[in-house]
C-alpha cells in the first residue's frame, strides 16, 4: 500500500500564490508519474498537471503559465506552485501517484485525501 499526504491548501486572494506538496510513502519501487487533479463544486475531477519520473510535464490549458509542477524523486514528493490564482481555481486538489511496488509489479494509481484551495475575488 501507498499513502499520499498532501499539504499547502488554504484561502488566498485573487492574484496570490500557494504551493501544494504531496509526499508518498509505503511500498514503492518506483513512481512512474505524479500529478495533481482538482474538483470544483458541481464539476468532474480534472487533471491540473502531471509529471513523469523523467521530468516530462503536461498541464491543463487553464493553468499553463501560472502553475508549475515539480518533483523530488529522492523524497517521493511532488509540488504544485500556483501563481496568479483566480477564483475559478477554487477546488479540492487531489494528489495522484502511479506506483510500482516491485520491478515486476503492475502500476497502481493512488490518491490523496484532497486539500481545499479557495481563491477569493
Amino acid at each position: 500500500q501507498v499513502q499520499l499526504v498532501e499539504s499547502g491548501g488554504g484561502l488566498v486572494q485573487a492574484g496570490g500564490s500557494l504551493r501544494l506538496s504531496c509526499a508518498a510513502s509505503g511500498s514503492i519501487f518506483v513512481i512512474d508519474a505524479m500529478g495533481w487533479y482538482r474538483r470544483a463544486p458541481g464539476k468532474e475531477r480534472d487533471l491540473v498537471a502531471r509529471i513523469t519520473g523523467g521530468g516530462r510535464t503536461n498541464y491543463a490549458d487553464s493553468v499553463k503559465g501560472r502553475f508549475t509542477i515539480s518533483r523530488d524523486n529522492a523524497k517521493n514528493t511532488v509540488y504544485l506552485q500556483m501563481n496568479s490564482l483566480k477564483p475559478e481555481d477554487t477546488a479540492v486538489y487531489y494528489c495522484n501517484a502511479v506506483v510500482r511496488a516491485t520491478y515486476w509489479s503492475r502500476s497502481v494509481a493512488y490518491w490523496g485525501q484532497g486539500t481545499q484551495v479557495t481563491v477569493s475575488s
